[in-house]
Formats: structure tokens, sequence, C-alpha cells
């Protein structure tokens, strides 16, 4: 068992290692957030209480103790994944993100999938066919690497689409108004309403998500596109490739094997992106009106909620962290080379 373990640490030690960095995450947020000016006690009341119901107010929410002693209650609500009670809204937090983080991630996933196909396909199409016109334009596309902010090609799209050409529904939600919404399944709109059958809901869905999907889709491709590319360009002038291409190998061979090498810089590329697209689908979801955590968490900041915001970045921060490690054991899978030990053993 022990050779087992020892063979497995290459994975098993980075599991291990994820609650003690959201251990570290949940000090530095509590204190983050602690640090914001203003008062939850006054944002709540609108300043109109007295004294003495200001103190019993401030006790009952806890915010009387000492900061330390604040912390280890914050601690122990997300050890026990208890997010406590939202200070404006007087609600469960875990309720709040039960009916609204699977909206979110569903709309980050949509939208790394694009990504994903987009980058795929362009880069195939650049590497195979380098002085076609597309590919030339793809290019100069791919230089625009982080210079295409989210926000600002949303309310282009919006003006556009939706003001102008009208060919996307007006960004008042997930689904028209006049719809009924599909029983909640699994959490996800779009897959509860196709679990559900509801083809009116589902294909409204579909509308009103098209735009800010292809929104993040084109902000974000150009980082993954650029290094994708590179990393086919060096992959191309391999030795094993020239091996294979000399063989005899088929073209969809060569390319797969260009592609596999390739893979595991563009992965760990995608983890970050997938965070970026987390972010990006809050502010998506603030434009469109979709009723994600995007407004869940500017309700937060606006109401002073310390309780909300914290456990909101708690939740995203845990999103990332398991996203990267899911990365860093795909990079090792495909690459075992990447493996601790494992060079230092073939030295």
């Amino acid at each position: 068992m022990s050779s087992w373990l020892r063979g497995q640490r290459w994975w098993i030690t980075r599991v291990l290692a994820l609650p003690v960095h959201l251990l570290a995450f949940a000090v530095v947020v509590f204190f983050l957030v602690a640090a914001i000016p203003g008062d939850p006690v006054e944002a709540l009341t609108g300043g109109q209480v007295t004294p003495a119901n200001y103190a019993a107010i401030k006790h009952s929410l806890g915010l009387d103790q000492g900061i330390f002693s604040q912390l280890l209650h914050f601690l122990h609500q997300m050890v026990t994944f208890n997010f406590g009670t939202s200070i404006a809204t007087g609600r469960s937090v875990s309720s709040e993100f039960a009916t609204r983080l699977p909206a979110t991630v569903e709309l980050a996933l949509l939208a790394i999938i694009g990504v994903i196909i987009v980058s795929c396909s362009c880069a195939l199409l650049m590497i195979t066919r380098p002085g076609n016109p597309l590919s030339r334009l793809l290019r100069v596309y791919a230089r625009t690497a982080g210079a295409l902010p989210d926000y600002c090609l949303a309310v282009g799209g919006i003006f556009l689409f939706y003001s102008i050409l009208h060919w996307v529904p007006a960004p008042d939600g997930l689904y028209s108004p006049a719809l009924v919404p599909p029983n909640a399944i699994t959490g996800f709109p779009l897959l509860d309403a196709l679990l559900d059958n509801d083809g009116p809901v589902f294909w409204s869905e579909v509308a009103h998500l098209a735009l800010p999907v292809i929104v993040l889709i084109v902000a974000n491709v150009p980082v993954v596109l650029r290094l994708l590319v590179h990393q086919l360009e060096v992959a191309a002038v391999d030795p094993a490739t020239r091996f294979r291409a000399a063989s005899g190998a088929s073209w969809l061979t060569v390319i797969v094997s260009m592609f596999r090498r390739a893979l595991p810089t563009a992965v760990t590329m995608l983890g970050a992106v997938f965070g970026y697209l987390l972010g990006g689908a809050v502010i998506m979801e603030d434009l469109f009106g979709l009723g994600g955590m995007g407004q869940f968490a500017i309700d937060s900041v606006n109401s002073d909620d310390v309780v909300a915001m914290r456990s909101f970045l708690m939740v995203v921060a845990a999103l990332s962290l398991t996203v990267f490690l899911l990365v860093d054991i795909t990079n090792m899978i495909l690459d075992p080379r990447r493996r601790p030990g494992v060079r230092a053993e073939g030295a």
C-alpha cells in the first residue's frame, strides 16, 4: 500500500493542498472585506435607529465581537459549509447560492466550451493554411489578446444587435417574462428546461444567452488562440512530427500528434480563462438581467453586506482553485514528465 501511495502522490498531495489554500484565502478575504469602508448596520437601517437599537442590531449580527472572534466564527462557518444569513435580505446565503450559482456556472461553461471549439478550429486553419486571408486576419485577432473588454463588447452588442438590428431579445432576463419557469431539476436553467421538455422556455433561454455567450467567447478566444498557435508551431518542427510525416502517417495522425504535444500549455491557459469567464459571467448577468451571482454580488456591495460578500468571494475562489487543481492533474496525465520526481528519477 505504501508503494502505491508513493506512486500516486503526484495527485494526492495536490488534492490535500486544496483545503489549505482555501483556508489561507478565507483569512485574506475576511480581512479584505473588513477593511472596506462602511457600516453594515447603518446601511441596513439607514441610520434611523436609536443608539440602543443600533447596539442591539450590531450584537445580533455578531459585529460587536473582537476581530479575531469574528474571524474564528467565519472560519467555522466555511468549514461547516454554513454561509450564514445575509444582512441585507435576512435570507440564507446558501439558499441564494443554490438558486443563483448554477446559472452563473452554466453561462461560464457554455462560454469555455465555445472558447475551446473556436480556438482549436481557428488554430487548425492558421497552421494548415498559413497563407489564407482568413488565417492572416485571425493572426491579427489573436494579437488583441487581453485588449477586448467583455463589458465594452457587451454594450456594443446590445446596441447593435438589439437596438438597431433587433436580432436578439431585450436584455431583461433569462427568458421571456410571459413564460413560466421550468421545474428546478438540476438548478441549471438551460438543462432544466431541456429535461423538463419545455421547448418554449428552452429556446427563449437560448435566445437570451446567445449574445452574452458570444461576447465572452470573442473576448477570451485571442488569449488561448495566440498560445495554442505558438505551441502548434513549435510542435510542427518537432522531430517526432517530422518523423511521422516522413514515415507516411496520415494528415490526421500528424495533426492529432501536434495537438497532443501542444495541449498541456493550452489546458493551463484554459484554466486561467475559466477564472476570467466566471468574472465575465458576473458582468454579463448584470448587463443582461440574468439574475445570477452577478446581481447578488452587486447587491451585496451596495448594501455593505459583509456576510454575503465574504461568502461570494469564497465560493468563487473554491470554484477557481478546483478548476486549477483539475487543470494541474490533467496536465500531468497528458504529460507524465510533469509529475513531481519523474525528471529526477529519469536523470
